[in-house]
């Protein structure tokens, strides 16, 4: 049967009948929940909310970190039609109610206190709120209590009237965009955009009932809950890791056969290796990387090399790479932003082949994907196989096909603005080569025109530079100026380690980057980037600030992209200043 709403997805879960569908930790222990006790569950709730009067069309919101409970709320508001409107824990009280005022939300799920404070104030009116974590609350109704009212055995009248409830064309989700610039805007997606994809995302992976996966990127994001709902329907083991912070521990626990994360995650494992490689452990580094990279080839091919320097490099580093995602890592994906060549080039000198891929949350969202049959370095896939892809005149990637979604919420205007001729406009510059791998150069409109008429792709850049242990963040400047520079958030733990190494005295990370030593670091740093980079292209200046990027101050989005106007927003005074004492 060809999958046509997300109802089904619930209901293979349910007709799989495993012992183990999600894992979830309670203090140190992990605790699993069965595929009846799922179905309980949900089928409590979803019948809760009927009981309320929400059919179909109605707006539900999930507000919460990710835990079984958010995909409960989730199953159970589709089951009956009720359209799910998920919303990023890291929003503000503001942020919030823009979304559930926009979207016309009824009831919320809400995970904690902090969650539940947001939504009941007067920002918002909402006719119940639903909250996970067992507090008291005059006004939060326990979803525990939602869960008992859930049968014990199948309840066929039910199940006929969940299957029936929804079609291919009907409302699934309305998904805010995180908004690197402006306004969100509800992306709507039907049952058959998701479904769609989700049929064809995770073609050329052989992924099962025998393998297992953290769930740890944002719910909130179409990338983690298109992940979540496939591998569910592939009968995969979720584990539920509710904060990031959590997750080097849990992958010690869990042992996951599958890892899919944002390229921030990556960079982050990479520093910490590179970090930790010091004194004669560096020559080792060094020399297994060089016989990494001789056998690089095999290793993007999918083949383990057999010879003797290989495998000693293995003993000596590889596996504890490995080791350090939980040992039994067998896939790696990667999506959410560019991953950067010189990353990916690294996982594979280290025995690990990354699996890139592209979508956007306007499709459902995968529109490319590497996979084990069909991989190339330096491109993010092939397009799937129900998706059209063609490059506009200006280099713009279009696409079409049944997971892209109609329009935004109440946004005719913008509707209309995002499409040409039947083909959404995702709003990248890219090409295919002649093997048919789609590679993107950078976001159409972050592309940077310098005063002297040329345009530079800032991505490449910045990937180069984050590459590097100390440098956390790069944005690359200089649109209408006569020469780029770039503003760069220093890895502040490795900057420090690497300071106090040399003696050099700080009392603030404001004062460590105002060190001459730490700019001649960061100098040099972007000076060997230039090496690559053509004429128009060089740094000229580099700014270094004492911030970290974070969700929190606005310089990321709740995805963990750079929201690059609000950085220039953020240091325009220190930019100006950079750029007007060049200019003297």
């Amino acid at each position: 049967m060809t999958l046509s709403t997300l109802n089904q997805i619930f209901f293979s879960i349910v007709d799989r009948n495993q012992s183990c569908v999600v894992k979830y930790q309670v203090s140190d222990e992990w605790k699993t929940i069965s595929a009846a006790d799922f179905y309980r569950d949900v089928v409590g709730v979803s019948r809760t909310l009927r009981d309320w009067g929400v059919s179909k069309g109605d707006r539900v919101a999930i507000l919460s970190e990710n835990r079984p409970e958010w995909a409960i709320a989730d199953f159970a508001s589709l089951l009956i039609g009720a359209v799910v409107v998920p919303v990023y824990a890291t929003l503000t009280e503001e942020q919030t109610a823009f979304i559930l005022r926009d979207s016309g939300v009824r009831i919320a799920f809400v995970s904690s206190q902090k969650q539940f404070d947001k939504v009941c104030g007067k920002l918002v009116q909402l006719e119940k709120i639903v909250i996970m974590d067992e507090v008291e609350s005059g006004r939060a109704i326990p979803i525990s209590q939602l869960r008992s009212n859930g049968p014990k055995q199948r309840d066929t009248s039910f199940d006929e009237f969940a299957l029936a409830s929804t079609g291919p064309d009907d409302l699934a989700t309305i998904i805010y965009t995180s908004g690197t610039t402006g306004t969100p805007k509800g992306v709507t997606l039907t049952h058959g955009n998701i479904a769609s994809n989700i049929h064809y995302s995770l073609s050329g992976f052989d992924i099962g009932a025998t393998d297992t996966s953290i769930s740890f990127l944002p719910l909130s994001h179409i990338t983690a809950r298109h992940l979540d709902w496939a591998l569910l329907y592939r009968g995969t083991t979720l584990a539920y890791v509710s904060f990031i912070e959590q997750l080097p521990k849990a992958l010690l626990e869990v042992h996951p056969t599958l890892i899919v994360a944002v390229p921030r995650v990556y960079e982050k494992v990479f520093a910490k290796v590179d970090l930790n490689a010091k004194g004669a452990k560096r020559s080792i580094y060094r020399w297994a990387l060089s016989v990494g990279r001789a056998n690089r080839n095999e290793i993007l091919a999918g083949h383990q090399p057999v010879s003797l320097s290989w495998r000693l490099a293995n003993r000596l580093l590889y596996k504890k790479l490995l080791a350090g995602f939980g040992g039994k890592a067998r896939l790696f994906i990667s999506g959410g932003a560019p991953l950067g060549r010189e990353l990916a080039e690294w996982y594979a000198d280290m025995g690990i082949r990354i699996h890139e891929g592209y979508g956007l949350t306007e499709t459902s969202p995968v529109i490319a994907l590497n996979n084990p049959t069909a991989h190339k370095l330096g491109t993010i896939g092939k397009p799937l196989a129900n998706v059209d892809v063609k490059i506009a005149d200006d280099g713009e990637i279009l696409v079409r096909g049944p997971s892209v979604f109609s329009g935004y919420w109440n946004l005719p205007d913008e509707t209309r603005n995002a499409f040409v001729d039947g083909w959404f406009k995702t709003g990248d510059i890219g090409g295919i080569d002649n093997d048919g791998f789609l590679s993107i150069t950078d976001r159409k409109k972050d592309l940077i025109k310098t005063s002297g008429g040329k345009f530079i792709a800032p991505q490449p850049i910045e990937n180069s530079l984050k590459h590097n242990p100390l440098v956390a963040e790069a944005v690359v400047l200089g649109d209408k100026r006569k020469f780029p520079a770039v503003l760069i958030s220093p890895a502040f733990a490795v900057l420090e380690t690497w300071a106090r190494s040399r003696q050099i005295a700080f009392d603030s990370r404001e004062q460590l980057i105002a060190d001459p030593n730490v700019r001649t670091l960061y100098e040099a740093i972007v000076e060997d980037a230039n090496q690559n980079l053509a004429r128009f292209e060089k740094l000229k200046k580099v700014l270094l600030v004492a911030d970290e990027f974070s969700a929190d101050n606005e310089t990321l989005t709740a995805s963990m992209k750079v929201r690059r106007r609000a950085v220039e927003k953020r240091y325009q005074k220190e930019i100006e200043g950079m750029y007007s004492k060049a200019e003297e």
